[in-house]
């Protein structure tokens, strides 16, 4: 388990400025395959399986996961794809929670390899 799995979203209001540039590409070296928009305000990574139910049992194990740290993701579902969106709209670019979140991910998708 990666330290960032191990850690939990702290409620975001606002308030806080946004990752910057910096903070954000030492993130991504522990979160394989996603990466940055150029206006570094969202991550992004697409998964693909090999047919529809198993693309929606990982959409489902995404639902648990936002519901049970209470960030959500941005999801473009298709037969055997998904793309997963993040980024923290309170602060209108990226904050810890998204890479929590994104590292989570890969646990459910690794951990179904």
């Amino acid at each position: 388990m990666s330290d960032l799995e191990s850690k939990h979203c702290v409620p975001c209001e606002g308030g806080v400025a946004a990752l910057n540039k910096e903070q954000v590409s030492k993130f991504l070296k522990h979160i394989p395959e996603w990466q940055a928009a150029a206006d570094n305000k969202e991550i992004s990574r697409e998964f693909t399986f090999k047919n529809y139910y198993h693309t929606l049992a990982f959409v489902n194990a995404i639902a648990w996961i936002a519901h049970q740290e209470n960030h959500h993701p941005d999801l473009e579902v298709s037969y055997n794809k998904c793309r997963v969106r993040y980024s923290t709209h309170a602060i209108g670019g990226l904050s810890d929670n998204d890479f929590i979140c994104a590292a989570k991910v890969n646990a459910v998708f690794n951990a179904k390899k």
